[in-house]
């Protein structure tokens, strides 16, 4: 069980990389944007947490935005990226954290059933999320004149490899820092325990 000072610790380096790689602060050398793998390594770790930390980490993705847009001397409202669809972001990133979440319910060690569960769990995330944010972009914004099915198929297709291999990159990380942990940690707290010895 995370303890809550470990779990705010993760909250705070999970908002920290979101915030740093969304808004491009390194220029050329900004990483690929976190913000799926954040919330779905967020739905894992701040089991419970959600009726909170999932608004707060909402707020933080569109405050980036925000922030972004108008440096940039644009109107939020009226860059690109920002169509009525923009607020189908909810629920896309939502599902991120529903696929996190539904893993830790399902989570009682790290073998290879749980590899299993994470790599089912993180592809249905995706192909939800990738299916709300971009499908929503692509039927209601005024950048696409003459929306078809076909259309939107391949703009789905072309789009979801990249952020597939981008949060699956994370993810990934993620999952081996929590290998470590698992085997490091009793590792560690028995060579601190006298009784052990």
């Amino acid at each position: 069980m995370t303890s809550t000072p470990q779990r705010l610790f993760v909250l705070f380096v999970l908002a920290v990389l979101m915030a740093a790689s969304r808004a491009h602060v390194f220029d050329h050398f900004s990483p690929p944007d976190t913000t799926w793998a954040t919330f779905f390594v967020a739905g894992f770790v701040l089991r419970g947490w959600g009726r909170w930390a999932f608004p707060a980490l909402m707020v933080l993705a569109v405050a980036v935005d925000w922030y972004v847009i108008s440096g940039q001397g644009i109107d939020f409202w009226s860059h690109y990226c920002v169509s009525p669809g923009y607020w189908c972001l909810v629920p896309a990133y939502g599902a991120m954290w529903a696929g996190g979440a539904w893993l830790r319910r399902h989570y009682v060690r790290a073998n290879w059933d749980a590899l299993g569960r994470l790599a089912l769990a993180f592809v249905v995330s995706v192909l939800v999320c990738h299916l709300i944010a971009q499908g929503s972009f692509y039927w209601t914004s005024a950048s696409v004149a003459e929306p078809t099915l076909a259309g939107w198929w391949k703009n789905y297709t072309d789009w979801l490899p990249p952020y597939l291999v981008t949060a699956g990159v994370y993810v990934a990380i993620a999952a081996a820092v929590q290998v470590a942990a698992e085997r490091i940690g009793p590792a560690l707290r028995s060579g601190r325990d006298p009784a052990a010895r």
